[in-house]
Parts: C-alpha cells; structure tokens; sequence
C-alpha cells in the first residue's frame, strides 16, 4: 500500500496548483451533470436522439429568424415606405384639391393602401414599443431614411393592418397598410412544420427504442430470477439486435451450465454419503455384536460423530436442490422458533417490522434461519432476532449473548467443516456445516449471510435476501 505521508514526486511539484484540487469548479460540474442525467437505457437512449434533434431545431430557427425572417420584413417593410414616400411626392409636387380623391384612387387600386389627410393636424404621443418590436424597428429606420420627416406608427391596435402618420408641411398623411404588406407573416408555418415533424420522429423513435429495450430488460429480469434461485421466466427466448441474442443465448448457455454443474456435484455427494452410511451401519452393527466394554467406547464415539458429519453433509447436499419459490410467513417461522426455544429452556424474542409475507424457497430460508438459532443456541442462553421486510430487502438479524467470534475469523467460520472451538463451548456438538449451509441459501436466494458485534455481548448473525 502507497505512503499516505510521502511527500509530492517533482512532477507533482511542478503542475498547476489548479490541476490538483481534488474538486475543481469543472469537476463539480460535471458530477452535477452527471446526478442529473435519467439513468434508465430508455431515457438515455430518448435523450440522444432528442437532444441533437433540438439543438438542430434551434440552430435552424435561429438562422431563419436572424436571416430569413429578417431579411424578408425588411424588404417588405422598406417596399411599404417607398410607396408611402411616392405618395408623399406626388402630394407635394402635384397639389391637389381638399379631398385628395385622385391620390386616394391611386393608393388603394394601385398600392392597396388606404390613406387620408388631416389639414392642420399633429401627430400623437408616441405609443410605448411593443415586446416584439421587429416591424416597429425595421419600419422606423425606413421611414427615417427615406422619408425623414416626423412620424408615427402603430402596429399593435389592429392585428390585420398597421397605421402610419407623418406630417407633411402643416398637414397629417395618415397610411393603412395591410399587416402582411409589411411584414412576413406566415413564418409560424415554419415552426409548424418543424414541431409536428419533431412529434412524428420522437414518437417513431420511443417505438423503435422501446422495442429494443424490452429484450433487455427481459434478459435482467431473467438474471435476476436466476441469481435468487427462481426459475427462468417460461416467455424468455432471444429476441431483439443481433448482440442482444447473442447476450441472451450467452445467458441461457450458462444457466444450463451451472445448473448441470451443480446436478452432477449433488448427485456426487449424495451417493458418496450414502455408500459412507451404509459402510457406518456396518461398523455400528460389528460394535453392537462385540458387547458392552469399555474399551470400546471410543469407538462408539468415533462412530456418533461420523454419523453427525454425515447428516451433516447430507443437509449441505439437500441445501443445494432445487425447489420451487413459494410463500412464507415470517409470523409462523418466529412462532416455531419460540415453541423450540421453549422445548430447549434457551432465551428468545423476535420481533417483524413491515410485510410478513415473502417469497422464497421455503425449505430452504427454514433452514437458514434454524441453522443461526441453532447455532446461536448452542453458545448462548438469550436470542434475539429482527426481521425488518423492506420495499426491496429482507433483513434479519440474530443476535445472542454468547462468547462471539473473533473478527479476524468472521469470514473463516463460513468454510465447510470449519469448527472455531477457542471461540465457542469445547463440548458443543456440530459438524462444521451450519454457517456454510445459511450462507449458501441466502446466496442462491441472491442476498448473503455476514457477521458482526452483538449489542448483546457476543455474536450478531445478519441476513440480506432480495424481498
């Protein structure tokens, strides 16, 4: 292990101070990114195809509106000006009589803008500018260079058309325009377009993705399954893109592999044990026919306890079979513990937080939780155990008052046939196989078996399956 205390190497010495703060502002910043992102394949995969679709969109409609849009209200609104700007010479090169009909006539058949006079008249207060002052602005500047004499415009009063007045000598030009003279109006079409071919390609998108993260999401559910000792869902077969057939065969091959694997180990042990019990019955037979001598009884022990690691074995070998998922009520396993704590005159409380239902391979969980009792029983007078049934755990916890184990042994005692006899009763009876059996069962049920300090003074035995 590297010296915590030794001092920076010269390359350390020579790199900028900001290179080596644990936590700069950029570092931060992306792990803020990063807790914000979706973490769903779904979402993500969503959010590669929406985000650049966006960013395109914007681009897009930000250069039209810069260019296009821009481009084309100006030149309308300019076309406008130099139409009212003729008027404005026609009124002051030929005077006309007070009606101004001739000049009326021309501007609406020929310039589709309807106008009037105002003798003597003076133009309003300026009106405040609109929040989308793109017209106003393009206008104004037209009216100011072209024309430049005093005005007034108002594009806001009436949707359709816009109204102009500018002061010619001593009288007041009044202009109605059509909006769309001056302004181009059908940009929303655009946009339309944009969105609603947008929605079309999202929507086609969520179906493709979709239809490929179901085989995936199959696949983890059926790992899952398989991790807890369930049996695989009966609908799972290979399905999806070629990798994700590939991933999925990959999967069913090793299931069939380690299921195969373990078959062949139980049969093994199974029929090793059961040639050794016959050769056992033998030996207790023999021993029985020779009489009641003293000198025999060390034998006679030997004999017992090659019995018990041979019952022993076989519950390690039956820990292994396979069994089908059912539902177990953690109410009626403390009430059985409680009826043996009774028959063994031990200690026992136990207490259930959450759902008392769960579903496990029944055989086996029993197994689990007597083989801790049991255990717990055997060094201790007092037990104590908490299940707490979480929305996504099991947890139980064993806790007793005996002499404990060492820490430094605490992953030792799990080995099969492992008798830690300086830390527990010299005289207790066991094969060695208890701990290795439990932790065998909550991790073909997905979870584990681990140990720690017991409130209690001695052991605490805690049990995590998947709820």
């Amino acid at each position: 292990m590297a010296d915590t205390d030794a001092k920076p190497s010269s390359f350390d010495a020579i790199r900028p101070e900001r290179d080596r703060l644990p936590s700069s502002g950029w570092k931060r910043s992306i792990r803020w990114l990063r807790r914000q992102l979706p973490t769903g394949l779904f979402a993500r995969s969503l959010l590669i195809i929406i985000l650049p679709m966006f960013i395109l969109q914007g681009v897009v409609t930000y250069l039209f509106m810069e260019r296009h849009w821009h481009m084309v209200t100006e030149r309308l609104s300019s076309a406008v000006t130099r139409d009212i700007s003729a008027i404005i010479d026609m009124m002051e090169t030929y005077p006309q009589n007070d009606d101004f009909a001739q000049l009326k006539r021309i501007a609406y058949q020929r310039l589709e803008l309807d106008i009037s006079v105002e003798r003597n008249g003076t133009l309003p207060p300026p009106r405040p500018k609109p929040f989308f002052s793109l017209l106003d602005d393009f206008l104004s500047q037209e009216i100011a260079r072209r024309i430049a004499k005093p005005f007034w415009i108002d594009t806001v009063g009436n949707s359709r058309i816009i109204e102009i007045r500018i002061l010619v000598d001593k009288d007041v030009l009044r202009i109605f325009a059509p909006r769309a003279a001056a302004y181009a109006s059908n940009t929303h079409i655009f946009i339309i377009w944009m969105v609603v071919t947008s929605l079309i390609l999202i929507g086609i998108s969520v179906l493709f993705i979709r239809g490929q993260i179901r085989p995936i999401t199959a696949l983890a559910k059926a790992a899952e399954s398989f991790g807890k000792g369930q049996k695989m869902p009966d609908n799972f077969a290979p399905r999806g893109a070629d990798e994700i057939r590939k991933a999925s065969l990959a999967f069913i091959l090793m299931r069939e592999r380690i299921e195969r694997h373990v078959e062949q180990r139980t049969a093994m042990l199974s029929g090793v044990s059961h040639d050794l019990r016959t050769i056992l019955t033998r030996f207790k037979l023999q021993l029985a026919l020779l009489g009641d001598d003293k000198e025999l009884e060390p034998l006679h022990q030997d004999v017992n306890d090659m019995q018990s690691m041979l019952e022993g074995y076989l519950a390690f070998v039956r820990s292994e079979a396979e069994e089908d998922v059912g539902t177990v009520y953690l109410s009626e396993v403390m009430r059985r513990l409680e009826m043996h704590a009774e028959l063994e005159n031990k200690g026992f409380a136990a207490t259930i937080e959450g759902r008392d239902e769960i579903r496990v391979r029944p055989n086996a969980f029993n197994r689990l939780i007597s083989n801790l009792i049991s255990n717990a029983w055997r060094h201790a007078d007092n037990v104590r155990v908490k299940a707490d049934h979480g929305t996504k755990w099991l947890t139980v916890t064993v806790d007793d008052d005996g002499p404990g184990i060492p820490v430094a042994m605490r992953d030792e005692v799990f080995k099969p046939f492992f008798r830690l006899d300086e830390a527990r009763n010299l005289n207790a009876s066991g094969t060695g196989l208890g701990l290795s059996i439990a932790r065998d069962v909550a991790r073909s049920h997905g979870g584990n078996v681990t140990l720690d300090d017991s409130p209690m003074g001695g052991l605490r035995a805690i049990i995590r399956i998947p709820a």
